[in-house]
């Protein structure tokens, strides 16, 4: 009996010394993995480490974290947008910028929601096409700055339309 015990106590330290570091492991493997069939590995990577809840999630976890990271940022560049907008005298560059709250609008209220509400129902294909959508409405904002001297939300802009293109290889993990 005291060698059971002695065994299952050696056990259980075994357990719990080197079970967090492996699952830690498995779960970097996992984003590393994940983030191999992603268009921009790096940003991938950045983006679901940077979540807490991604050291403790599945595949259909690290989708919704994506879509997450794509409304968050989407948000605060819409913001920006509202912001150049009420600084702006230029009437041509407020056409851009008023089209340019009208596509960041979409992915807001449209693309990201209809992303998440796919995931969490089991519809990836719904949520690759919404996902898909937010990475078009990016190049559409920034189509309307080709005639522009500059376009003031190119680096903002430009991850919206990468963190899209990620978040959507990632739930097309899920079909």
């Amino acid at each position: 009996m005291n060698k059971f015990i002695c065994f299952s106590l050696h056990y259980l330290i075994f357990s719990f010394t080197f079970s967090p570091v492996n699952s830690r492991e498995n779960r970097a493997s996992l984003i590393g993995t994940t983030c191999k069939t992603t268009p921009f590995y790096n940003l991938c990577v950045s983006a679901l480490q940077s979540d807490p809840h991604s050291s403790s999630t599945d595949i259909p976890g690290l989708a919704q974290i994506g879509a997450n990271k794509v409304k968050a940022k989407a948000t605060a560049t819409l913001k920006q947008i509202t912001n150049l907008l009420e600084q702006s005298k230029d009437q041509s560059l407020k056409k851009a910028l008023l089209d340019c709250v009208d596509y960041y609008d979409a992915i807001v209220e449209y693309d990201f929601p209809t992303a998440i509400d796919a995931v969490v129902k089991g519809d990836p294909k719904f949520g690759v096409q919404g996902l898909n959508d937010a990475a078009n409405e990016a190049l559409a904002c920034e189509r309307r700055f080709e005639k522009q001297p500059k376009f003031p939300i190119e680096g903002d802009n430009k991850v919206v339309h990468d963190l899209s293109a990620v978040a959507s290889s990632i739930v097309a993990l899920l079909l």
